[in-house]
């Protein structure tokens, strides 16, 4: 069943998939090509936050199995049965690779929704076939990525090789769970390395079917393995081992700075980090549609519940049309997201990934209302899902950037609308944080919006839109936001190191 045939079915198909696949999957750790048990025997509980229901029970890799994982990936990467084919062979396997991911839509996309909440029309629709075509994207790179020969003595010969780091270790959040996955592991495939990739605790299912369906469409086994655990124990492990030439993190900015000091403590292996954000959105008062923008603008926030590392959670509204936005936004808005069982093809949002997840979200609420914010719409969890990790999408207004709300990553349905009165200082607003992964703003005038892409501190600015882009676009962002550039030709690149060749003639 591919992604194009799946979009009819309805909500009862996808409780009876649901079920089939829950059925279908193997547990356990996957390395050198198979599914394996840990001699160790932990196990993580996998937990459906729609019902709170325990669906798996996984195996939790040790630093053993890290170990074990590690050595696999190097021997298969020194043995050349990847890292050495021929880079249209390379392609051919990861364009079947793609296939084959296409061809098991339903279940991946089921996966996705049971492990993290993501309402399964959003996988259906965005998530998987970005995986896919990241995947042919980074296929395509193989082969178009060379060296150089540099004009030196004519008695010399300077060539400049690109050659694969070696292994690289892959450590991938549960908000996008494939698709952050497949940001990391597919360009470090495509530049020839072998991998370890532990995804996060809270929804490991369809990293697994992915290492599995690598093997499948012609994959050596070694060069992807796949290590459900808990990140204190086996990310830990994985990022200080001194056989791993690369960690790529994303993550929490706390975590990721964690991640600096394992490699200090290892072997100094590259970091690559995607952390936090805190992303503003910049309306001022000449922007071009005021319904475009704010739809823009709750779309940017309460999609995907908000668990998204550049959520436009700062709303920076232009005084003088600061009345008229919120309320457009908190009608539309409570329109559009509604609160419901992911399964259910009409659902346009559904829990955040766990209990705790909620908690936390609904006590930054709370944080809010007593540092003196306004709430304009939601602020609890929604009465009829008593079950479920529920947030129900929320408005603050009344914000300044002072306040907990502002400045802390709430990673939930949240939005802070902040009044501003001039360019300038909605500029100062948009840079007082920590982060700066990225922003919008929104204006007729080209000359502000140029000036507000120069002077705004984040790695990706859009005008007058959100959240959009394509494969040409790095996506990552400056000061505490992390170092690594995704989703284009250069993250291959950077799963490369260069080789300086001088020889006299």
């Amino acid at each position: 069943m591919n992604a194009g045939s799946i979009e009819s079915l309805s909500y009862a198909d996808w409780q009876k998939i649901a079920a089939d696949t829950l059925r279908a999957v193997d547990p356990r750790l996957f390395v050198d090509g198979e599914f394996r048990a840990s001699p160790e025997g932990g196990v993580i509980e996998t937990v459906n936050p729609t019902t709170g229901a325990v669906m798996l029970e996984v195996t939790a890799a040790s630093p053993a199995d890290v170990d074990r994982a590690v050595q696999a990936a190097r021997r298969a990467f020194r043995a050349g049965t990847w890292s050495k084919l021929a880079p249209r062979e390379r392609m051919a396997v990861m364009y079947r690779w793609a296939d084959l991911i296409e061809a098991n839509a339903a279940s991946l996309s089921v996966l996705e929704t049971l492990d993290m909440g993501k309402p399964i029309r959003d996988v259906i629709a965005g998530d998987l076939p970005s995986v896919a075509g990241f995947i042919r994207f980074c296929a395509e790179c193989i082969d178009k990525i060379d060296g150089r020969v540099t004009s030196t003595d004519p008695a010399a010969l300077h060539m400049i090789l690109r050659e694969p780091l070696g292994v690289v270790g892959a450590i991938s959040p549960w908000n996008y769970p494939m698709l952050m996955a497949t940001w990391k592991i597919a360009p470090a495939l495509a530049a020839g390395n072998s991998v370890v990739l532990k995804p996060a605790e809270q929804a490991p299912l369809s990293c697994l079917r992915l290492g599995q369906l690598f093997v499948e469409a012609g994959g050596p086994p070694g060069v992807l393995n796949v290590l459900n655990g808990i990140g204190e124990v086996a990310g830990r492990a994985l990022a200080l081992h001194p056989g791993v030439d690369k960690i790529s993190f994303t993550g929490s900015t706390q975590v990721g700075k964690l991640m600096l000091v394992y490699s200090g403590q290892s072997n100094m292996k590259k970091v690559a980090l995607e952390c936090g954000g805190k992303s503003p959105q910049i309306f001022l008062e000449d922007l071009p549609d005021m319904d475009r923008a704010v739809e823009a603008a709750f779309r940017g926030i309460f999609g995907n519940q908000g668990e998204v590392c550049n959520a436009g959670s700062r709303l920076l509204v232009a005084r003088s049309i600061h009345d008229e936005f919120v309320e457009r936004f908190s009608a539309r808005a409570a329109l559009a997201f509604t609160p419901g069982d992911p399964l259910d093809p009409a659902t346009s949002m559904g829990p955040l990934v766990d209990r705790e997840s909620q908690r936390r979200v609904l006590s930054m609420i709370q944080t809010g209302v007593s540092e003196g914010a306004r709430l304009a719409m939601g602020g609890d969890a929604p009465a009829a899902l008593p079950e479920g990790a529920y947030v129900n999408p929320t408005l603050f207004t009344g914000v300044s950037s002072s306040m907990s709300i502002a400045r802390e990553e709430i990673f939930g349905p949240v939005a802070s609308v902040i009044a501003f009165d001039t360019v300038e200082e909605a500029i100062e607003i948009a840079n007082d944080t920590i982060y700066g992964l990225a922003a919008s703003v929104w204006t007729r005038d080209l000359s502000t919006a140029i000036h507000c892409v120069r002077a705004i501190e984040a790695g990706v600015v859009w005008v007058n839109t959100f959240d959009e882009g394509d494969m040409t676009q790095p996506f990552g962002g400056f000061k505490q936001s992390g170092n690594a550039k995704d989703n284009c030709i250069d993250s291959v690149r950077s799963y490369m190191q260069e080789k300086s060749a001088w020889i006299r003639l």
